[in-house]
C-alpha cells in the first residue's frame, strides 16, 4: 500500500514542480520584456528631431522608473490582477511609456474576472494603448514601428499615420490579451467541471456500491436470521418435549447462527475495504463464489430444517452451462421468496418450481398458502427484499410478478432469459 501511495503522489508533485518552473520562466520573460520596452522608450526620446521636443529630464526619469515598477508588479498579476492592471496603466496613460505591461496584466485580469472590473480595465488599457501607439507613430522613422508599417522609406521622411490606423492597431493589441485570458478562463472552468463530473461519477458509483451491499446484506442475512428466529421459537415451544428434539433444534440454531455470523463477517470485510472485521491486520478474506443453480436445493433444505413444509420441482436442462449471473439470480430469488414465506407465513405449505434451459429461459415460481392469523414476530423486515428481486430480474432483462392469487395463495414468479450457446 505504501508503494502505491508513493506512485500516486510522485507524479502530482512532479507536475506541480514543473508548473511552478514554467510559471517562473514566463513571469521572468514578461518582466524582462516590459523592462526592455521601458529602456526602448527612454532611448527613443534622444532621437527627437527637434531638441525642443525632448521631454524634461524629470519626466523622462519618472516615466522610466514608473514603467519599471509596473513591470516588476507583473510578478503578482495572477494573485492581484485588478490591482496590477491599475498600476500598469498609469505610465502609458499619464506619463511617457509603452503599454506592454498593461496588456500583459489585462490578460491575467481577463483570465480571472468576467464582470464590470474586466470591462473597465479593458477600456482603460485600450485608451492607454491608443496613447502609446500614437506616441510611437510620432517618433523618428528609424525607431517607430508604426512609421515602418506606414511605409516610411528614408530616415528623413515621416509619414502621417491616420488616427483610425492608430485606433485600429490599439484595438487589435487590446483584444489579443483579452482573448487569451478568456480562453484560459474557459479552459480552467472546463477542467473544474470535468473534476466535478468525475467526483459526481465516483459518488454515484459509491452510492450504487452501498446499495448493492445493502441488498447483499438483506439477501444473505435476512434468510438465515429469519430461519434462526423461527427455529428459536420452535425451540422455546418444544422445551418440554424429548431431549433429543431439543438437542437437534439447538444444533440447528447454532449452525444457522454460525452461517449468519460468517456472512456478516464477509459483508463487513467488504464495507471496510477488505479488512478483517476484528480489526486485526491481515489479508482480506477471499470473496465467496457466486451461488449457482446447483445451490438452490441447499436453501430449500435450510427452510425445511426450520420446519417449513416445502415441495420442490426442479427441471433444468444442462444446468452446468447456465451463465453465472443467471444462476446467482435464480438462487437469490428462491432464497428471498422462501425468506418472505418464513417471515410472513411460517409453517405455510410452499411449492417451489424451477424449470428451464438454454433458449427457453429459466422460470422460478414460489407459491405459499396465505396465513389465517396476523403476522408473526418473524415477519418484521425492512421491505427491500422484493424490490431487490425486481432489480436483479430487470438487470438481466427478465420479468417478475408477486402478489396474492384468487386461490388464496401468494405467488412470486420470475422469468430470466437464458440464451442458447452460440
Amino acid at each position: 500500500m505504501t508503494a502505491a501511495t508513493r506512485d500516486t503522489i510522485a507524479p502530482s508533485a512532479g507536475r506541480a514542480r514543473a508548473r511552478r518552473v514554467k510559471d517562473g520562466v514566463v513571469t521572468t520573460l514578461v518582466i524582462a520584456a516590459s523592462v526592455f520596452s521601458s529602456f526602448f522608450v527612454l532611448g527613443a526620446q534622444v532621437f527627437a528631431e527637434v531638441p525642443d521636443d525632448l521631454p524634461p529630464a524629470w519626466l523622462a526619469t519618472t516615466s522610466f522608473l514608473t514603467a519599471v515598477g509596473a513591470a516588476i508588479a507583473l510578478r503578482w498579476r495572477h494573485r492581484h490582477p485588478a490591482l496590477v492592471t491599475g498600476i500598469a496603466i498609469v505610465p502609458p496613460l499619464l506619463l511617457i511609456a509603452e503599454a506592454l505591461a498593461a496588456l500583459i496584466a489585462l490578460a491575467a485580469l481577463a483570465a480571472s474576472r468576467r464582470d464590470h472590473v474586466l470591462w473597465a480595465g479593458t477600456t482603460f488599457v485600450f485608451v492607454a494603448t491608443i496613447l502609446a501607439v500614437e506616441r510611437d507613430a510620432n517618433r523618428h522613422p528609424e525607431i517607430s514601428v508604426m512609421q515602418m508599417f506606414a511605409g516610411a522609406e528614408t530616415t528623413a521622411e515621416r509619414v502621417d499615420v491616420p488616427l483610425f490606423a492608430v485606433i485600429l492597431t490599439a484595438a487589435v493589441l487590446t483584444s489579443v490579451p483579452v482573448a487569451i485570458g478568456l480562453w484560459r478562463s474557459t479552459r480552467r472552468d472546463l477542467s473544474r467541471r470535468d473534476v466535478k463530473e468525475q467526483q459526481l461519477r465516483a459518488e454515484v458509483a459509491r452510492q450504487e456500491e452501498r446499495s448493492r451491499i445493502a441488498h447483499e446484506m438483506h439477501d444473505v442475512l435476512g434468510h438465515r436470521l429469519s430461519i434462526l428466529s423461527l427455529q428459536a421459537g420452535a425451540l422455546e415451544v418444544s422445551g418440554a418435549d424429548a431431549g433429543s428434539r431439543t438437542a437437534e433444534a439447538a444444533r440447528s440454531v447454532r449452525s444457522t447462527a454460525k452461517d449468519a455470523l460468517d456472512d456478516l463477517r464477509h459483508v463487513i470485510g467488504v464495507l471496510k475495504e477488505g479488512q478483517l472485521p476484528t480489526g486485526e491486520a491481515g489479508p482480506a478474506e477471499p470473496e465467496r463464489p457466486q451461488p449457482t443453480l446447483a445451490d438452490i436445493p441447499e436453501v430449500i433444505a435450510s427452510s425445511r430444517q426450520a420446519g417449513q413444509p416445502v415441495n420442490t420441482t426442479i427441471l433444468i436442462d444442462d444446468s452446468s452451462a447456465a451463465p453465472s449471473a443467471l444462476g446467482a439470480a435464480a438462487y437469490r430469488i428462491t432464497r428471498e421468496a422462501l425468506t418472505n414465506v418464513v417471515r410472513h407465513a411460517p409453517g405455510a405449505t410452499t411449492e417451489v418450481t424451477v424449470r428451464g434451459g438454454p433458449g427457453a429461459g429459466l422460470s422460478v415460481e414460489v407459491v405459499n398458502t396465505l396465513p389465517d392469523g396476523p403476522p408473526t414476530e418473524a415477519s418484521t423486515g425492512n421491505g427491500t427484499g422484493l424490490p431487490g428481486v425486481r432489480e436483479r430480474v430487470s438487470l438481466l432483462g427478465g420479468t417478475v410478478s408477486a402478489g396474492a392469487t384468487e386461490e388464496g395463495t401468494f405467488a412470486l414468479s420470475a422469468w430470466l432469459p437464458w440464451p442458447r450457446p452460440s
